[in-house]
């Protein structure tokens, strides 16, 4: 038997440069739950209730990385397409206005995760001499907790 044919997309987060943050002097701190919400709203808006119905089947943030911004957002093989094009279409996350950059897709985790990895390696590789002892550790934590990642 065959299961459930997923698609995985590694997404960068960019806080827009161009806009003031509203007044706030800190930026959003990126999680699963708020790119979950901004994703889904932006499939709400676009497709309305019965596209957001459809791409819910299997639609979950895997991976969210607050310093690197990288995340990981699974969906099904079908409405992969419905999905990205949301994905490309989220202005902001919470107040905070942003652009979200495709940088793979893949048919299964395990590919989406080696190339995050690197990703996330090289980043932390250029911003390290900037972090504070606490973003290191919690970079660390990052870079475990992908390496666990599965199904």
């Amino acid at each position: 038997m065959v299961g459930f044919k997923n698609r995985y997309m590694l997404i960068e987060v960019f806080l827009d440069p161009d806009k003031d943050l509203l007044g706030e002097g800190t930026p959003i701190i990126l999680t699963q739950f708020n790119l979950s919400k901004a994703i889904k709203d932006s499939i709400l808006v676009n497709f309305g209730e019965c596209g957001l119905g459809s791409s819910l089947g299997s639609f979950q943030v895997k991976y969210v990385n607050p310093i690197t911004k990288l995340c990981i957002v699974r969906s099904s093989r079908e409405e992969h397409r419905q999905v990205w094009s949301a994905i490309t279409l989220v202005k902001s996350i919470g107040n905070c206005p942003v652009i979200l950059n495709l940088l793979d897709i893949s048919g299964c985790i395990r590919a989406c995760k080696e190339t995050a990895l690197k990703c996330d390696k090289e980043k932390f590789e250029q911003s390290s001499k900037s972090l504070s002892e606490e973003e290191i550790r919690q970079m660390n934590n990052c870079l475990e907790k992908i390496k666990l990642l599965e199904n």
